[in-house]
């Protein structure tokens, strides 16, 4: 998107180079890299750039609202429910469609949103790969709110630390080693000494959890969660001493109330130039009369699961449960990242922080999608090429 940049990286670009970048991430994380990493990172220009900027913070706006928390009780299911202080969403995500509009500007349309953290060690760290191996001009940077890879780090550290020594910190996942995204629990292991620790090895005693290491008991005081209840429904039999909804003294670095709360349950909260017109689906007392151009997606789902991009009204009625879907306005990709053979669609996720004591949450980073399929998700983007996961460069 910024052409000079990008004719620089693709006459150094070859396939030999690329695959030389993946052996060294190989070697120095081996066998953690579990997802595709696109052949090139994506140059994003000052224009779209601060629209990107624009639209996350009128989003964030809303969430600033008194109210906020009052029009999303609903979005919580009760049985998933986890108590104590939610304070705030320590974690926002944004995910925007790269489209042109009517006058053939880019500009950023809001797909998907996750007060969740993602990857939040791995975008950092991955820029400095594509560095080491092709060409990338100091006048783009991966970082926005802070200046470079070492205050990154220090802003997490303390986000996720606070006063507390590393051991007595988690990532809680749910059978970590498995999971696809293992690499970012490596990275953040690296960076910030935690330990990433499975669901069923907290031991509870009273309120108070423990996990084992070294062949210590070790109390835990925070929890960087990355439990998503949807996957935890697949294992009905897991029976875990430590059950997500007990009452317990931790603290948590995002709460999981908020991954309900800022989710696709909020888009219908939200408007402006950049957020296509979303309704929640019981809500309608008529479909749209262009109902071709909507997408149906599930409030309580992720990762694209039951997003349905061609519905009838006759489908539409024949849901049981409306109250759990919604309908979005469909946008259109514009392909805008040159690869050898042709343009490819782009997809960019802001990343921040939101540090107690903020009156304003930190973009920090950003993460970047590559496709060439009808969705983003590597599902359809299947034997392909210049397409997966990359890191959006901002010019400076």
């Amino acid at each position: 998107m910024i052409p000079e940049h990008r004719q620089t990286y693709n006459a150094a670009f070859t396939p030999a180079r690329y695959h030389e970048m993946l052996a060294d991430i190989e070697r120095q994380l081996p066998g953690q890299l579990d997802f595709r990493v696109a052949e090139t990172p994506v140059f994003v220009p000052a224009g779209l750039r601060d629209k990107l900027i624009a639209a996350g913070e009128s989003i964030i706006e809303v969430i600033k609202q008194p109210n906020f928390q009052a029009l999303t009780e609903a979005a919580i299911p009760a049985h998933q429910r986890v108590p104590g202080e939610e304070g705030r969403p320590e974690f926002l995500t944004f995910d925007f469609a790269v489209c042109r509009n009517a006058f053939g500007e880019l500009e950023p349309q809001l797909i998907e949103m996750q007060g969740f953290p993602s990857l939040y060690a791995f975008q950092s760290w991955l820029p400095g790969e594509f560095s080491r191996f092709f060409p990338i001009a100091d006048s783009v940077t991966p970082f926005l709110a802070v200046p470079d890879f070492q205050m990154y780090q220090e802003h997490m550290r303390l986000l996720i630390l606070a006063d507390q020594p590393a051991e007595n910190v988690i990532l809680l996942e749910l059978f970590p080693e498995k999971q696809k995204t293992r690499i970012d629990f490596v990275l953040s292991k690296q960076l910030w000494g935690i330990e990433a620790v499975c669901l069923t090895k907290i031991q509870k005693k009273g309120r108070e959890l423990f996990y084992e290491k070294d062949g210590r008991l070790i109390r835990i005081h925070r929890i960087y969660n990355r439990i998503i209840f949807d996957e935890l429904a697949r294992y009905p039999n897991l029976n875990p001493e430590f059950e997500l909804t007990d009452d317990v003294d931790v603290t948590w670095v995002g709460h999981p109330n908020w991954f309900f709360r800022i989710s696709k349950y909020t888009l219908p909260l939200l408007q402006g130039p950049f957020v296509p017109p979303s309704f929640y689906l019981h809500e309608l007392e008529a479909y749209p009369t262009d109902l071709h151009n909507y997408v149906l997606k599930p409030l309580f789902s992720f990762a694209g699961a039951g997003v349905r991009l061609h519905v009838t009204a006759a489908e539409l009625d024949a849901l049981p449960d409306k109250q759990n879907y919604l309908l979005q306005r469909k946008v259109v990709y514009e392909p805008v990242v040159q690869s050898p053979d042709g343009l490819v669609k782009c997809e960019i996720r802001l990343l921040y922080i939101w540090p107690a004591g903020t009156d304003q949450p930190e973009l920090l980073t950003g993460l970047s999608r590559l496709s060439r399929g009808e969705m983003i998700g590597v599902d359809f983007n299947k034997d392909k090429d210049w397409v997966g996961g990359t890191s959006p460069l901002f010019e400076r």
